[in-house]
């Protein structure tokens, strides 16, 4: 089975470098800096989730503040079980075809995606912190793990494989970790200093604390009572 998985994924893989190869080398390049590039878009959608999750409460700016830790950690298993897996990558078996990225030497092999575990980690994370930007983090995922096989350094199954392990471990360790980065954030809410950075104060935000009213207004407001009082 796992043969025949590895044959299907190898002819996959060899149809869309052969596809690579033919196109033009703006789109090549293109290609190129995206595999690295779509990893920094990440970085700027964590950031996003925690400037929005200050003004949803502790256990939003909780798991938007463990994201990037939940990314690492899922990078990290996904190179722990790259090391048992002593696979090499398509451009180091199909010396036949030219591949858009430079080819890495053999003893750095391909499963999982290390690129697509950190993608599918951090797609995960987010989308536990703000589930309205699923689409985008998902979508921004599937690009990277399609541009690794594009460029010519992993096999379908490899992206295949980082994404479902990225995005498993990451939902783990942050589900595990709510309640205490929910304990700690709501910590750090009591220091006038750090209180900026969990909690936006905004009016209606959680925790918001209530405007004074203008002055004389609770004046006005009585003296509207009254005259409906007497009226009445």
């Amino acid at each position: 089975m796992a043969s025949e998985i590895f044959a299907v994924s190898a002819a996959w893989s060899r149809a869309v470098i052969e596809f690579a190869v033919e196109l033009p080398p703006w789109a090549q390049n293109t290609a190129h800096t995206g595999t690295d590039l779509f990893l920094c878009v990440f970085a700027v959608l964590f950031l996003a989730a925690w400037w929005r999750a200050r003004s949803f409460g502790t256990r939003l700016v909780g798991l938007a503040l463990f994201a990037p830790v939940a990314t690492v950690v899922a990078y990290a298993v996904s190179n722990t079980v790259k090391s048992f897996f002593e696979q090499m990558r398509p451009c180091q078996a199909m010396t036949d075809l030219a591949t858009i990225a430079t080819c890495d030497p053999v003893g750095d092999w391909s499963f999982p995606s290390n690129h697509a575990a950190i993608a599918g980690a951090a797609a995960a994370a987010l989308v536990l912190a703000w589930r309205r930007i699923a689409v985008v983090a998902v979508l921004v995922a599937l690009l990277e793990a399609f541009s690794r096989v594009l460029v010519g350094v992993h096999y379908p199954h490899d992206v295949t494989a980082g994404l479902l392990i990225g995005a498993t471990v990451a939902v783990l360790a942050s589900l595990a970790m709510a309640r205490p980065m929910t304990a700690l954030t709501e910590l750090l809410a009591r220091s006038d200093r750090l209180r900026p950075l969990v909690r936006a104060d905004r009016p209606g935000a959680p925790g918001a604390t209530a405007r004074p009213a203008p002055a004389g207004s609770e004046a006005r407001a009585e003296a509207f009572a009254s005259g409906r009082s007497t009226r009445a």
